[in-house]
């Protein structure tokens, strides 16, 4: 019974720790509080799982620019389901050239700028919405290809944390058009 105690006290000290550590810049307690936030975005399929995952622990491991490519896989692949959920009807017709026919598809043949130019066509998200969503594949392809950016622990701090808002927020929406 009383070890059931102390150990109850310590991880509501190790809780409360987080907090306050995950206040300074360069802690590493920011990344449990990321982990946190990652908790609360339920009904990922096991694959985007996988890949979010991979990317907590890209950061973890201080690999900042995995964490990015990890991160926006776990992302595309979220929206590329999105995208194809309706059997590829509304896409089709927005976009009548592509005759896409399934996700595979999807993926093999249209580059991820257009994917998310038709997430703007689908009304999924607005025109700053969709810019912002270039904005994180920019930094994506810096961290993917051989480039002069190194970010650190804040700036893929704040590229997870943005990609997973943008999930949460387009996981609530339906595809209309």
């Amino acid at each position: 019974m009383i070890v059931k105690e102390w150990f109850k006290k310590a991880k509501g000290f190790e809780v409360e720790a987080h907090k306050i550590f995950g206040t300074q810049e360069d802690s590493k307690s920011r990344i449990v509080t990321l982990r946190s936030s990652y908790q609360t975005l339920a009904n990922l399929n096991l694959k985007q799982d996988d890949l979010f995952r991979q990317a907590l622990t890209c950061l973890e491991k201080e690999c900042y620019r995995a964490a990015h490519v990890m991160a926006w896989a776990a992302f595309m692949d979220f929206l590329e389901n999105k995208l194809t959920e309706d059997g590829c009807k509304k896409l089709n017709k927005i976009r009548p050239k592509w005759k896409i026919k399934n996700i595979d598809d999807l993926r093999e043949t249209i580059t991820e700028y257009q994917i998310i130019e038709s997430v703007f066509l689908l009304n999924l998200c607005t025109k700053s919405e969709t810019k912002a969503l270039q904005g994180l594949l920019n930094k994506r392809n810096e961290c993917a290809h051989p480039t002069d950016y190194y970010p650190g622990l804040n700036e893929t701090l704040g590229f997870l944390s943005e990609v997973l808002s943008r999930t949460t927020v387009l996981k609530n929406k339906k595809l209309f058009n």
